[in-house]
This record gives structure tokens, C-alpha cells and sequence, in this order.
């Protein structure tokens, strides 16, 4: 493959090769190769194919290294892609309700300047949850500077038996290569995609959270004539956040939820993407292990605090 072999694919790679008028270069993952044709998948998941014949250089370069991750930013980012039924404000501070499910949609969203002091802000939260008849919960990220200034004010882990959420992140072209499973994608999810993303009944007020962010799409695979592995995508600005991944049982430890991610990935690419984000509790080592090997480093941690 003109200096590629099989032991590049699955790496990046530049390739430069000729075209009308001149050279140019080809950045991105070596997807596939034979003697006459060389496939490079950009990060924007666009497939290059490129003739042996037209190929004048090439060699496997580093990986990109994960630029640094504005985590502020990041933590608001993930609220907007799973947006609450419905949200008020206390200055940038970002309060919402849901009915109760999810701690995500249900609780204070601390970041930014309130606008008024702290502990003035946190009695407007608990106004706020009085009024939803849900308890006070903020959601905080550890260690950062919310997270010490409202357990000085007396408030307490609201789960204390749970370990903190990891939220990971990378880059698409980590994890937009070719599904090894048929990928479905819908803007709006059947009965049969509830079913398979819910063990038990589907909350009655799931739907109305998991389809209402801006610009979202829906995962799923079907072997053996069911829906076995599903997923959520939601488009911010240039970050696809992934949720509600899950395999039923009976299926896993397949790679199902890994092509759902990579479907869903690809998706993002060509609207814009070119980052990724999920999360995942810290004891699901199956999982970490997983998002790890694509390429997920750790951005944050997170846990919620209630009043005591």
C-alpha cells in the first residue's frame, strides 16, 4: 500500500497523492487498504478514497493529542444536550425539574456567577424544588470551588453510598470507524427503542427529556429480529454527547454498545463535530475499560449535594 500495510490500519495516517494540478495531503484514519486503493476516514468521518497508483508518499503519523478540556464549559455543555422538562435561572446558575427522574434533570446547575450571594442562591433552589415537591439537589463538580463553597453552607452528599460520575471525553476520529454492526438512526425513537433503553416501565416523563435537546439522534441495532443495543446522541456546538447506551441482556460483551457510539459518531461528524463526551459511573469497570481503550480520558467527576 505504498508504505502502508496492515498494521496501519486503525491509525492515522498522512498520505499525499497526486490530483489534477498538483499534490495535496490526506490526514485521518487508514480505514482499509488493498493493493490498488487506500481508504482514509477524516475526523469528519468523510471516507478518501485514493489510489495506490496516485500515492507519491505515506506513513502512520502520532495520534492527536487530546487538547485541554475547558471543564466549566464542558459541564454546561452536557446540560444543554439533555436538556430538563423545564429550567429557570438564578443568575447563570441553571435550576431544573423533570418530574423526578434523573439526578441530571432534577437538580441545580451551578456555574457561572449566580448574581446574588451563595447562600441567597441556594434558598432560591430550595424554593424552587419546594415548589416541584422535589428535594433540593445541586449538581456539583468535585473539587471545584461550588463544590466547597455549598458543602460550607451546610449541604451534604445526597448519595453517599454511590461513587462519583466520570464525565470522559475525546476526539471523533478515535471513535468513528466503520461499525461492525448495521447502525439504525432515527430523530425520534419507537416503542421498540424504549424498550430496549429501559429495563423496567419507561418513565412517563423519559421521552419528553431524552428528545428534547435542539439537535439529537437516536441509536439502535437489530439482530434476531428485536432491538438489542441502542443509544442517544445529542449535538452541541461542536461536542457529541452520548447517552443512554445500553445493551439488553443476553447480547453483551458483543461490541453492540461500541457500534452504537461509533454510528453515532459518525453521524456527528458531518454536522459539525469534532469532540465527544459521555458518562460513566466509577464502578462500572466494564464500561471504563471500554471508553478507555477508544480513547476517553477523564474530564470531570461529579456528585450531588442535597441540604441536610
Amino acid at each position: 500500500m505504498s508504505g502502508l500495510g496492515d498494521r496501519d490500519i486503525g491509525h492515522r495516517v498522512v498520505v499525499r497523492h497526486r490530483i489534477p494540478g498538483g499534490l495535496t495531503d490526506v490526514i485521518g484514519v487508514l480505514q482499509s487498504g488493498t493493493p490498488e486503493l487506500v481508504t482514509v476516514r477524516h475526523a469528519d468521518s468523510t471516507l478518501y478514497d485514493i489510489p495506490v497508483a496516485d500515492i507519491t508518499a505515506a506513513k502512520q503519523i502520532p495520534e492527536m493529542p487530546l487538547r485541554p478540556v475547558d471543564v466549566e464549559q464542558l459541564f454546561l455543555t452536557a446540560a444543554l444536550g439533555r436538556p430538563a422538562v423545564e429550567r429557570a435561572y438564578i443568575g447563570h446558575w441553571l435550576l431544573r425539574a423533570s418530574a423526578g427522574w434523573t439526578g441530571r434533570a432534577n437538580s441545580l446547575l451551578p456555574t457561572g456567577d449566580p448574581g446574588v450571594p451563595v447562600r441567597e442562591a441556594l434558598q432560591q433552589a430550595e424554593d424552587f424544588y419546594r415548589k416541584h415537591q422535589l428535594p433540593p439537589q445541586v449538581q456539583v463538580r468535585v473539587g471545584s470551588p461550588q463544590d466547597e463553597q455549598i458543602r460550607a453552607l451546610g449541604w451534604v452528599d445526597a448519595r453517599p453510598d454511590q461513587s462519583d460520575v466520570l464525565v470522559m471525553h475525546t476526539t471523533l476520529d478515535h471513535v468513528n470507524a466503520a461499525p461492525k454492526y448495521d447502525v439504525q438512526l432515527t430523530e425520534r425513537p419507537d416503542d421498540a427503542w424504549y424498550a430496549a433503553a429501559f429495563e423496567g416501565p419507561v418513565p412517563a416523563v423519559a421521552p419528553q427529556v431524552l428528545e428534547g435537546a435542539a439537535k439529537a439522534m437516536f441509536a439502535s441495532v437489530i439482530l434476531e429480529g428485536r432491538v438489542v443495543a441502542v443509544g442517544r446522541g445529542a449535538m452541541t456546538g461542536h461536542w457529541l454527547g452520548v447517552d443512554a447506551l445500553r445493551v439488553v441482556d443476553g447480547f453483551r460483551r458483543r461490541g453492540l454498545g461500541t457500534a452504537v457510539l461509533q454510528g453515532l459518531a459518525r453521524w456527528a461528524g458531518p454536522e459539525g463535530g469534532r469532540r465527544t463526551y459521555l458518562e460513566v459511573v466509577l464502578e462500572n469497570t466494564p464500561a471504563m475499560a471500554t471508553y478507555t481503550r477508544l480513547g476517553y480520558q477523564e474530564a470531570y467527576r461529579y456528585r450531588y449535594l442535597t441540604k441536610r
